[in-house]
This record gives C-alpha cells, structure tokens and sequence, in this order.
C-alpha cells in the first residue's frame, strides 16, 4: 500500500508492524519476531522494551503478547459510533429469533470492521470476533457497504486493497463485482455464498441514514445445510432487511 502521509514517522509505522507481527503470531520472543518482521534484534527489543513499559504488552517467560490496554482504546472507538449503540438491539434480537450468528460491520479505511456480533446457542463459531477487519468484496456485510458507496469511493478501495481471494467463491474480478453490486441495490440485501469462509453463507443489508449515507451493514450467517431453499433466498433476507429498517428508523428519531 502506497503511503499517503505527508510527513510520515518511521518509528510509529515500526511500532504498528510489532504489534501486528505479535498478534499474527500469536506471541513471540525477542528473537522470533526479529526474524518474522526482518529488522534488526536490537531494533526489536527497544519496541518490546517500550511497549511493555507503557503497559501495552505484557511478557511471560520470554514471551510477549498483546495486553489488554488496547481495549480501552477499542471500547472507546466503538462507543463513539452512534451506529453501534442504536444497532446493537437489533443484531441480538437477530440472533435470538433465528438462532443464527449476526453481525454489525462498518467501514474504516476500505476495510470492514466487526462492530458487534449476536451469538445463539445454535449459531455455528467462525474464527472472527470483534475487532476483525475483512476486505469489503470477500463479505455479504462487506458488499452491502460497497453497493451504497459512491462509485469513485469504490474504486479507491478496490484500488488500495485489491481483490484477493480468501476462499475458491471470493469474487476477484472488478467487472463481475461490479455487476454484483448492482443486483444487491436493486434487491436491497447481499449474499456471500462461501465467499469468507467455506461452508458458510451470509444475508446482510445496508444501513443507510436519512441523507443517503452509509453508516454500515447487519447480517446473519449460518451453514450451507440450513441455509438453503426459501429460508435461505426469503426467510432471512427478510428478518435482516427488516432489522435494517428498524435500525435506520432508530437512527432518524433518536
């Protein structure tokens, strides 16, 4: 990715590579993480070193992880989303009546970023929480957005972050996404038909403010087994667009 800053710190993009070279493996040593990021051990120890200090990692037994300082950040970012506040009822009601996994994502930076999720007893566990961030084009949720976006904004993100493939469904191709995208704003809600993760389909639709603006996406998601017939093409889009609606009324009059 091409860098925009016009003054950019090197120290500060170092201090982002450390930490997500620690969250991507999980924890490491001093080591291990020099290697992975091919910077200098010396170099790396001084980050850790610092961070740790500033309570932002914590090491056990030669290891540093992630500490949870960052969730104060997190909640704070979250807490002044008036979408998140106003959707959050309604992504649990989803869960609750379908008894299926739903979802709230926005958009930051051209990437999607999971808002909240509601979680049944009976919905299946995926591998992303709150927090993740998702290529827009790879999701329901995510496509909901790009529908509703101006078509320069679009090509702004497609052309930042690509179209890379993350399962054999994913659409890679601009023209067929393109297509895509028209159909899902002339029906009002967005599939991903295993296009995240294998063995998974998803409804989703926008939430859009009185002034056309889109504020975000919901969505429920279940396996291909119950996702099927007319559950899966009138039962759910329905429930979803309705909770949408709901939502966006909400947004309106609070």
């Amino acid at each position: 990715m091409a860098g925009t800053a016009r003054n950019p710190v090197k120290s500060a993009r170092t201090t982002f590579a450390v930490l997500d070279g620690l969250k991507e493996l999980d924890g490491a040593g001093v080591t291990e993480l020099a290697n992975y990021l091919e910077i200098p051990k010396s170099t790396v120890h001084s980050y850790l070193s610092t961070l740790e200090e500033e309570e932002c990692l914590i090491k056990e037994e030669g290891v540093y992880h992630i500490g949870v300082r960052f969730l104060e950040y997190g909640a704070h970012a979250r807490q002044r989303t008036d979408v998140y506040e106003i959707a959050k009822p309604e992504v649990d009601r989803l869960a609750e009546e379908t008894g299926n996994l739903s979802n709230l994502l926005i958009e930051e930076h051209g990437r999607g970023v999971y808002l909240h999720r509601g979680e049944d007893t009976r919905a299946i566990q995926v591998n992303t929480r709150v927090g993740t961030r998702v290529y827009l084009h790879s999701t329901a949720l995510g496509k909901s957005i790009l529908a509703n976006l101006p078509e320069r904004r679009v090509e702004t993100i497609l052309d930042r972050h690509g179209l890379p493939e993350v399962t054999p469904n994913t659409i890679t191709d601009r023209a067929e996404l393109a297509a895509e995208l028209e159909e899902i704003r002339e029906r009002g809600y967005a599939i991903d038909d295993e296009e995240q993760v294998e063995g998974l389909r998803c409804i989703s639709a926008p939430i859009v403010s009185a002034s056309g603006r889109v504020l975000g996406s919901i969505s429920v998601s279940g396996p291909t087994h119950r996702f099927k017939g007319t559950y899966f093409t009138e039962t759910i889009p329905d429930s979803v667009m309705e909770a949408a609606n709901v939502i966006e009324l909400n947004l309106t009059y609070s």
